[in-house]
């Protein structure tokens, strides 16, 4: 029984990497076949909870859950744009994609899914965090393999609100990048090219919202696109080090990055505006922990510290409020 009343959605297990997959519709075929690959997972699986780390707001241009229980993702590949269509039936998954990058994604669906990650090796010490893995039997980390498209969206949300930050994704995207190939939904498009992030005008990065230290940052990463994107080959901690090494990435954007390219289940997010508190509140009662305390409460999941973060906001408790929430910016406006 357990994961079949999964909580629903909250602000904070959305950002535990929770989005609601549709399920027990009959899978659609695509108007344009696509080359198919299929796979079958070694244990639970659940869609939602190991992709949704990669969607970046429900407007996202590259993410979409549709009714039919199927997660597409359009994404730039060391190939070229592709589309993937991924959808479970029956213990299998289905993996179908269009597009010059098609075969690079289908190649890399298993650890896309989780395959490369072990959950069996954790092992819960707090009751709030074996309960919200008894209720998330399906929780897998991903594994992207591609560096810039967790990156440049880490970057933008820098210093500023979700909402903020998913607006300047979405706007930049849907502007500047390209139609996902093959049968996507409507409005879906691949993230732009480095070279054309590197040519974006400064009033556009403006009008998205994005201050210049961002825009800046994102500017200097993708002149040496390639070097980051080597990063994959490596352990997450060394891919950290190289990341951080371009001024403007520090270890909370490198951390967001490694946890989604390399399935990273030790890198902790330091440097965050909520989640030191949230784990400390959740492990013993301190809203006010800062990252050393957090770190410490963490310190019996070493090896294993991502993952018990995210079951912790997947358990969605948190401290009461005792503020209004940030104000949303737009220097757009100015």
């Amino acid at each position: 029984m357990a994961g079949r009343f999964a909580p629903k959605p909250t602000r904070t297990t959305v950002r535990g990497g929770h989005v609601a997959v549709p399920a027990g519709v009959p899978r659609q075929a695509a108007p344009v076949a696509g080359r198919v690959r299929t796979h079958v997972p070694d244990g639970p699986l659940d869609l939602g909870l190991v992709l949704g780390p990669l969607r970046r707001g429900p407007g996202d241009p590259t993410f979409r859950a549709t009714p039919d229980g199927s997660v597409w993702r359009a994404s730039r590949t060391p190939v070229g744009p592709g589309t993937l269509r991924v959808s479970a039936r029956g213990g299998e998954v289905r993996g179908e994609a269009w597009g010059p990058g098609a075969e690079w994604l289908l190649d890399r669906l298993p650890e896309m899914l989780g395959a490369a990650d072990d959950p069996s090796v954790f092992a819960p010490r707090h009751r709030i965090v074996a309960l919200a893995r008894h209720r998330r039997p399906g929780l897998r980390l991903t594994r992207t393999g591609l560096v810039l498209e967790s990156l440049i969206p880490s970057v933008l949300e820098q210093k500023v609100t979700t909402d903020e930050a998913y607006r300047a994704w979405r706007l930049l995207v849907r502007k500047f990048g390209e139609p996902a190939p093959g049968p996507a939904p409507e409005r879906m498009s691949v993230m732009p090219a480095p070279r054309t992030w590197a040519l974006i005008p400064s009033w556009e990065w403006h009008r998205a919202g994005v201050d210049n230290k961002r825009a800046s940052t994102i500017l200097r990463a993708v002149q040496v696109a390639a070097r980051l994107e080597e990063a994959v080959r490596m352990d997450a901690a060394a891919a950290q080090a190289r990341l951080e090494v371009v001024p403007g990435i520090g270890p909370w954007t490198s951390a967001e990055t490694v946890q989604r390219s390399h399935g990273a289940a030790d890198a902790v997010t330091v440097g965050d505006l909520h989640l030191p508190g949230i784990v400390g509140f959740a492990l013993a009662g301190d809203r006010d922990a800062d990252d050393a305390v957090m770190l410490e409460l963490l310190e019996p999941y070493a090896g294993q510290r991502h993952r018990a973060a995210r079951l912790i906001l997947l358990s969605g408790r948190v401290p009461p409020r005792r503020a209004p929430r940030m104000p949303r910016g737009d220097i757009g406006r100015l």
